[in-house]
């Protein structure tokens, strides 16, 4: 064993155990970090209180009077607990969260200071936008940014910072973040569900879209972490042959969690609950060294947050007990990826969850009306699902037999497709006869009891109804939730504006109201039937049915990410005032440049890789046997079957050392043709096509070498060692 891996190994054996700090109850631990509805009303006033949740729930402004006694009030809470900083948090475009932090302490003369956080410095702050993507929405030399408030997601302390969430925005008023949009969307969406609401309860006034995210994710000895500069800079190991043993047994899946692992997550947890994340679930993946954990539904703004918040704590926790969380969607060659499951449904503020079924006809017709039209949604905009999901990490996943393919589609059931089916046959007049009208009260009345059994879940489809929600299983783990669930929101918000449309039109024209709320459905699921799919996504067969019902097959991230210039896309976000051309147009160039510049890297670190530790210690092994040979001959030996594998082995290393060598060269060659074209989505497209190869041609090579060459002499850390962690 080498003596960087040695060392590696020791350092994890000889560790002294991280114990998890002692607590009260969980629920007493819950949200003592974040500035909610109970230290709102211990040290806000009633008049503050109350504007704050009037911001929070009706959208109304909060003018400098109020906004100056809230701040105050927050400062004193914090400063309570240990707060000696404040910052603005936010979402730029990179796909993480930001933070600049700043005193409370303002000097004021004659060598004296006070603790200050004033209305307007927690309203409002301007960070130095000049270095964050903007997708040419702003020049370079304009810095100018500025971050808002948002009253919608309380704030928090974390690492005695008191962090305020907020928007972030341009001089000129464009969104550089993912949280303005996803308000805008959330805003639209309320708008047109309560509309529909109103068929069946006029007590609706609010319809919230909700949120449960399951985050997956590696661990891996910190130690080895340092030890592979492909997974330091790229995330994922771009070389490495596969262990004898992985994950074919399956009995790492729900298995005992490891020892080490527990005492992380036990921390990790506790630190979430105090910032009032709900975490609820932990459990072993698939994959060795694969975990996951999952929360309670909410809101999906607070959500997201929450969403953003858990990897920053899980990354500091992790340091702390020599761990190294992996947020990459697939981190090993050969094993799971991970994902971050997305389930999403809609609540009403009188306690309705839209997509769950009822005890009544009545109730069952709002269930339909609802799960139909996002049916609807989602084949009208499948394509704009899959930009959403598109990065260069998820397309090492999408597709392979772990996850949902690039193909989008719908599972709901051979229960529900049959009750679809029925109404799709039964409703054939404008006007519903009373046999009909019976038929169909008894077709619908059955579904709370067929959903009992309606619990397998189709893990091969992209969008599964599971029970009360559809679950967007094709989300990276990486990824910000927000830019999916912007457009689910205004995908649907969209739809049931269209369907509120086409009802109203057959009640005008003398249709009953229930007469003209069935035709309509009839007509989405006969349009939308494409859609839906019950078999193997992972299968051939599949793909071959969606190309003749006309589904789209993205399997790259440059493709994928076109959706969102075209028309259809951009006229979805203008009509709902979710983001203006420009923003639309900013956000695919950053995608799509952020795509070509993790493929450079991964391109330059395999390179680096190759040509400065794998080939020296390849030839160090070769010279090694030859030197063998030599001495052999010296010493008289005879020449044979054993000495011919010798020479077999000192010829392959030649071979593919030599290989490796030239496709490195030519991997250079073609990244320097793709840097000299002046369009970044041919600067992708090349990467994707030319480079790419290069990257697998390059791993074969060197996975082969690893098989063969002495395990003292190869320099990285292998997947028996680093997949194991006890």
């Amino acid at each position: 064993m080498s003596k960087t891996r040695f060392q590696a190994l020791k350092e994890v054996l000889t560790r002294s155990p991280q114990e998890s700090p002692s607590v009260q109850s969980l629920a007493e631990l819950f949200g003592t970090n974040v500035f909610n509805d109970v230290s709102m009303k211990e040290y806000l006033s009633e008049e503050a209180y109350d504007k704050v949740l009037e911001a929070r729930y009706k959208g109304t402004s909060i003018d400098r009077r109020i906004a100056d006694q809230v701040a105050t009030s927050m400062k004193s809470w914090a400063m309570n607990k240990g707060a000696t900083h404040y910052t603005h948090w936010f979402q730029p475009l990179t796909g993480r969260t930001a933070e600049k932090h700043d005193s409370f302490l303002s000097p004021i003369g004659d060598g004296r200071a006070i603790e200050k956080f004033e209305g307007s410095q927690l309203s409002q702050q301007e960070p130095d936008a000049s270095s964050f993507p903007s997708g040419g929405l702003r020049n370079t030399f304009e810095a100018r940014g500025y971050t808002a408030w948002d009253p919608t997601s309380p704030a928090f302390i974390y690492e005695n910072t008191l962090c305020v969430p907020t928007v972030f925005v341009s001089y000129t008023g464009h969104a550089l973040d993912f949280k303005a949009p996803l308000l805008k969307s959330i805003t639209a969406l309320d708008k047109a569900a309560t509309k529909v609401c109103h068929y069946f309860d006029r007590n609706v006034t609010r319809v919230n879209a909700t949120l449960g995210w399951e985050q997956e994710y590696f661990l891996i000895d910190t130690a080895y972490y340092k030890a592979r500069p492909d997974l330091t800079l790229t995330g994922r190991t771009l070389f490495g042959h596969s262990a004898s043993k992985g994950q074919q047994l399956d009995d790492h899946y729900f298995g005992s969690i490891p020892e080490r692992a527990y005492r992380f997550m036990k921390e990790f947890e506790l630190e979430s609950l105090k910032l009032g994340i709900p975490v609820t679930t932990r459990h072993n993946e698939v994959a060795p060294n694969q975990f996951e954990c999952a929360p309670m539904f909410e809101e999906v703004n607070l959500a997201n947050d929450h969403n953003l918040l858990l990897m920053d704590v899980m990354e500091e926790v992790a340091r702390k007990h020599h761990f190294h969380v992996l947020l990459h969607e697939k981190p090993f060659a050969g094993m799971n990826g991970s994902g971050k499951h997305n389930n999403w449904s809609l609540s009403t503020d009188t306690g309705m969850n839209l997509l769950s079924p009822g005890n009544t006809p009545k109730t069952n017709l709002r269930f339909l009306t609802f799960f139909v039209n996002t049916i609807k949604a989602l084949h009208e905009h499948a394509d704009l699902v899959r930009a959403a999901i598109a990065s260069a990490g998820n397309d090492h996943r999408l597709g392979a037999n772990e996850a949902p393919p690039a193909i989008i589609s719908t599972f709901i059931g051979s229960q529900l497709t049959e009750i679809l089916d029925d109404v799709e046959r039964s409703v054939s007049a404008e006007k519903l006869s009373p046999d009909l009208k019976t038929e169909l009260k008894l077709k619908i009345g059955r579904i709370p009891e067929i959903m009992l059994d309606n619990t397998d879940r189709n893990r091969t489809s992209p969008f599964a109804f599971t029970g009360n929600k559809f679950e967007l299983r094709a989300v990276g783990s990486a990824a910000n939730c927000a830019q999916p669930m912007i457009i689910l929101n205004t995908m649907m918000a969209d739809q049931l504006t269209k369907f509120k449309a086409a009802v109203d039109a057959l009640i005008k024209k003398g249709s009953k109201k229930d007469d003209a709320i069935f035709q309509v459905l009839k007509k989405y699921i006969v349009e939308s039937k494409a859609i839906r799919f019950e078999g193997n996504g992972y299968s051939e067969e599949w793909v071959k049915e969606a190309a003749k019902r006309g589904l789209s097959n993205l399997r790259k991230t440059p493709e994928a990410l076109e959706v969102y210039l075209t028309e259809k896309s951009q006229k979805l976000f203008m009509d709902h005032g979710i983001l203006r051309k420009d923003e639309i147009d900013a956000r695919y160039e950053i995608e799509i440049e952020k795509y070509k510049l993790k493929v450079q890297i991964e391109s330059r670190v395999a390179a680096d890789l190759a040509m400065n530790q794998i080939i020296p210690a390849a030839l160090k092994y070769q010279k090694t046997l030859i030197e063998n040979l030599a001495g052999m001959k010296t010493v008289g030996a005879k020449f044979g079957k054993a000495t011919d594998s010798m020479l077999e082995m000192v010829n392959e290393i030649s071979e593919r050392t030599s290989a490796i060598r030239s496709f490195v060269y030519d991997m250079i060659d073609e990244r320097k043709k793709a840097n000299n074209m002046k369009e970044i989505k041919k600067q992708a497209d090349a990467y994707c096509q030319k480079v790419i190869p290069y990257l697998d041609k390059i791993r074969y090579e060197v996975d082969k070498l690893e098989f063969i060459v002495d395990d003292d002499l190869w320099p990285l850390p292998k997947y028996r060692e680093m997949l194991f962690t006890k």
